[in-house]
């Protein structure tokens, strides 16, 4: 990465990582999201799109052209070989890109917001700093049902496809526990701010 100072923002589902990193992008950080980055490269005229369109059948895309979401997701939560496949599509793309977004960057330093951050492997050398967002799995679990209208069961095994809650802090080298007031959650992230600015050279 360009940057002398970055940091890699994770988290499990429902844990509350936008929130966070939105916090963080107020106070001046440049956010670089690889959900978001996977969503263009996935858009009509998407530049995934051919390749997808090769691997999986025209039947994966939407009648507009875009990969068609819901039924990717059914193919790829079932099969870990078609999961493989789209992930070596998407992978180098979206790496590709958040290296551009990195290098043309003008925050104070950039956070890279990466759900599979610590599945990924990779994050680790590529960040100079790994923060956490973390709280109760059942807590994830009401904001999921909630949020997506899914049920119980279909919140549990999207997480049962992450990394524990314990795998994800033992790779953290800072922690958020995401369950206070939103003011007590600013209060948090504006400490870790200050932090992360004069690690990356800046006047606080």
């Amino acid at each position: 990465m360009t940057a002398t100072f970055s940091l890699g923002l994770t988290g499990g589902i429902g844990s509350g990582k936008t929130t966070i990193a939105n916090i963080f992008g107020e106070l001046g950080a440049t956010l670089i999201d690889t959900d978001l980055i996977a969503h263009q490269l996935t858009l009509p005229g998407g530049v995934a799109i051919a390749a997808i369109q090769a691997q999986f059948g025209s039947s994966f895309l939407t009648m507009d052209g875009a990969m068609n979401r819901v039924a990717m997701r059914e193919l790829v939560f079932s099969d870990p070989v078609q999961k493989s496949r789209l992930e070596s599509i998407l992978h180098p793309l979206i790496r590709q890109e958040t290296e551009r977004a990195a290098s043309i960057a003008s925050g104070d330093y950039p956070i890279f917001v990466v759900p599979l951050l610590v599945e990924s492997g990779n994050w680790k050398t590529r960040v100079s700093r790994i923060l956490v967002v973390d709280c109760d799995e059942e807590v994830q679990i009401q904001r999921v049902m909630s949020r997506n209208d899914l049920s119980r069961q279909q919140v549990v095994a999207i997480m049962q496809n992450q990394v524990s809650r314990q795998q994800r802090l033992a790779a953290a080298d800072d922690v958020i526990v995401n369950e206070g007031s939103i003011a007590e959650i600013r209060e948090a992230v504006t400490a870790l701010h200050r932090h992360y600015l004069s690690l990356a050279g800046k006047k606080n």
